[in-house]
């Protein structure tokens, strides 16, 4: 009796120990309120407060294009009461971008799953003299740097998408970075600027209401919501496939019953019903990869994103 007595007390015992969670969780957005990363946080924190209870805090910590935010969940206490919500940004561009950032990449972090991802489209104002893609490349050899290509800003998924997009084509165009999507789609839509690389999910409406004029997708198949357009692909265009993504992440060192618990709960949570819908007619593809394929992942999309910074000489500023 004392024996099964003592056995259950340490069964106890380690139960405790692993309550999670046992104070409110911070999952860490590194960019301003509003936007795509944000939304996808607090749908995931929703979700994972709806599943274990407790009190999820989306905390929005913007700066140095998402490196802040992560390096403060980089030095935190591995013990999942931290987690971080980040675009591709600070895990496989800014290290390459930016002369020093907080943390390492490829060492600081427990990569928990890649959320969703989304392709980018290139597209150009309705009036645009250039009807397919193969006009526009053709163009582009003929007149190099004579074709303005809008961004959110030096280093965004926009820029970096345009860039291989030229050292696939051997051809190059001129870069327009702006500060934030909002404002080079305006001006991409006034016709200010001739072309751009920009996430689905912020153009669809501009495409379909016939505002912009789509030539592209990045994606490796062709998407759903634009079933006409063709990829880059399958336009001649090789090893140009980009998605814009986000991940959560945790600090190095998360125990792995609680890494697996919470990549489970991500993924079932993505996938009901009601906010797959959502995700899906915004443009996003669900992953909820494991972490082992995310980690993979994002070796590879480090390297990759290193090769283009450097072959193309990208600066930050």
């Amino acid at each position: 009796m004392k024996k099964i007595l003592m056995t259950l007390l340490a069964a106890l015992s380690v139960g405790a120990a692993f309550a999670w969670p046992d104070k409110n969780v911070s999952v860490v957005v590194p960019f301003p309120a509003g936007g795509s990363t944000d939304m996808i946080g607090r749908a995931i924190a929703s979700k994972l407060q709806d599943k274990f209870g407790g009190v999820f805090i989306v905390d929005n910590k913007a700066g140095a294009t998402g490196t802040i935010g992560a390096g403060m969940v980089a030095k935190a206490a591995p013990d999942g009461h931290t987690l971080l919500v980040a675009s591709l940004g600070p895990y496989v561009v800014a290290p390459h971008l930016l002369a020093k950032v907080p943390y390492d990449a490829l060492k600081d972090f427990d990569y928990i799953t890649v959320a969703v991802q989304a392709p980018n489209v290139l597209v150009v104002p309705a009036n645009s003299r250039f009807k397919t893609l193969a006009e526009l490349i053709a163009y582009l050899k003929a007149n190099q740097d004579k074709v303005t290509f809008a961004s959110s800003g030096n280093g965004s998924s926009d820029h970096l998408t345009a860039e291989l997009f030229w050292l696939q084509t051997g051809t190059s165009g001129l870069h327009v970075p702006y500060k934030g999507g909002s404002p080079a789609i305006t001006d991409l839509l006034g016709g200010q600027v001739d072309a751009s690389f920009q996430n689905i999910n912020v153009v669809m409406q501009h495409i379909s209401a016939g505002k912009l004029r789509a030539l592209a997708i990045s994606s490796a198949k062709r998407s759903p919501l634009l079933p006409t357009v063709p990829t880059l692909e399958e336009s001649g265009v090789k090893d140009a496939n980009v998605y814009s993504w986000q991940a959560v992440a945790a600090p190095k060192g998360l125990p792995a019953d609680l890494k697996s618990k919470i990549h489970a709960a991500i993924v079932a949570g993505l996938n009901e019903p009601q906010l797959k819908t959502k995700l899906l007619d915004l443009g996003f593809e669900i992953v909820g990869n494991t972490p082992e394929q995310f980690t993979a992942f994002q070796a590879a999309e480090y390297a990759r994103w290193k090769r283009v910074i450097q072959t193309r000489n990208i600066k930050a500023d």
